[in-house]
């Protein structure tokens, strides 16, 4: 989960724009020229501190998007949404600056039960080895915020059908799906 963090000396640029939703994502979209000033030429997931009307306090910790043309999805987290009272459908202000304090990295350990399964499994080690480390990230994400055994088995379940290969639903998201079926 991304995280919050003191604020830094550099103040936060600052911002107007409507939020919008992609799939069951929200999202606010940073042009090319915005993204430009936060840090020139980058396109790879750009680490940013942010606040949406001024909160949270202190600022969200959280990666820009690339959509492939210069410009970024801001994708909104529940928790700013909630500290900022803010929906879909709302015009903000967001203030966000570069995050100089970002490491690479997994921001959750992976879980023994998960480690575990992954080394009886060849496959799925595979399929987990393959993933981008945005999506292993997300999906350890997922994991730490998982309170009981159930919910931990159900999941298992499911992250190593997908990772071998299979076709389910997974996370919000479809696994192995032929782009001819849909």
């Amino acid at each position: 989960m991304a995280r919050s963090v003191p604020s830094k000396a550099t103040p936060l640029l600052r911002f107007r724009a409507k939020i919008e939703i992609n799939g069951i994502n929200p999202f606010v979209a940073v042009d090319a020229a915005c993204a430009t000033r936060l840090k020139p030429g980058w396109r790879k997931p750009l680490p940013v501190q942010v606040q949406v009307n001024g909160e949270p306090e202190p600022p969200w910790r959280i990666n820009l998007m690339p959509r492939g043309d210069g410009s970024f999805y801001l994708y909104l987290h529940e928790q700013v949404r909630d500290a900022s009272g803010t929906k879909v459908g709302d015009v903000v202000d967001v203030g966000i600056r570069f995050d100089e304090d970002y490491r690479a990295g997994p921001a959750h350990p992976m879980p023994r039960w998960f480690g575990e399964a992954l080394e009886r499994n060849d496959r799925a080690r595979e399929g987990w080895h393959a993933l981008p480390p945005s999506r292993k990230k997300e999906i350890l994400r997922y994991f730490a915020g998982l309170k009981s055994q159930e919910a931990q088995a159900r999941n298992l379940a499911q992250v190593l059908h997908v990772l071998a290969g299979g076709k389910a639903r997974f996370m919000a998201r479809d696994w192995n799906a032929d782009p001819k079926e849909g």
